[in-house]
């Protein structure tokens, strides 16, 4: 890994602990938080390896009835979300974020609804076209995750980014974005927005 400069990190690590912070006084985001858990990645502006790719160790999980990192932040805690990442940025630079959250029956229909609003494009993976080999070999299924996304965007990296699961595959979206402060704030809004629904 190329270690970048002292003020890159320090504002990385600024801008992931204050994501953090919204999530975490978020109660409504734990309805969204799957079973693999939840993390969020956010990559060095050259990022070309996961170890150059910011995550939480141990991921976000559920304590006490609320969303809860019980790792710290650090370069190398996603290979998962940060494989992505590295793929999308090949298209688009700037999106250098993301967060993947839960996929429960009929949410994705009302979120591509509540990205239109936002103005925010939204792709929809079906995992059950991924090609077996793919799905087999680790660290392959994330890139075509991500060209699949920018595929049915039309050659954009899309903000919303849903798949429908496979074998042994927990459906999951992913919000992308260009910093994690904007991007755990657009995270929250969803689950609210999604907790007033259900009410």
């Amino acid at each position: 890994m190329k270690q970048p400069d002292l003020a890159t990190e320090i504002d990385m690590f600024g801008r992931m602990t204050i994501a953090l912070e919204e999530i975490e006084k978020c109660r409504e985001f734990v309805s969204l938080i799957p079973e693999v858990r939840t993390n969020m990645a956010f990559a060095h502006p050259h990022a070309k390896t996961p170890d150059e790719i910011m995550a939480f160790d141990g991921r976000i999980t559920i304590i006490n009835g609320m969303p809860r990192a019980p790792g710290r932040v650090r370069f190398g805690a996603s290979s998962h979300m940060a494989r992505l990442i590295i793929e999308l940025m090949k298209t688009d630079p700037s999106v250098r974020a993301g967060i993947d959250f839960a996929n429960p029956p009929g949410f994705s229909d009302w979120l591509a609804d509540y990205g239109i609003k936002q103005g925010w494009v939204t792709a929809m993976i079906d995992r059950r076209i991924e090609p077996a080999e793919l799905r087999i070999a680790e660290g392959s299924s994330m890139p075509w995750k991500a060209q699949e996304a920018v595929r049915a965007a039309g050659g954009r990296v899309p903000k919303i980014i849903c798949d429908t699961g496979g074998m042994g595959k927990e459906p999951v979206c992913i919000l992308t974005g260009k910093e994690p402060i904007s991007l755990a704030r657009d995270v929250c809004g969803i689950a609210r927005a999604y907790a007033q629904l259900r009410e």
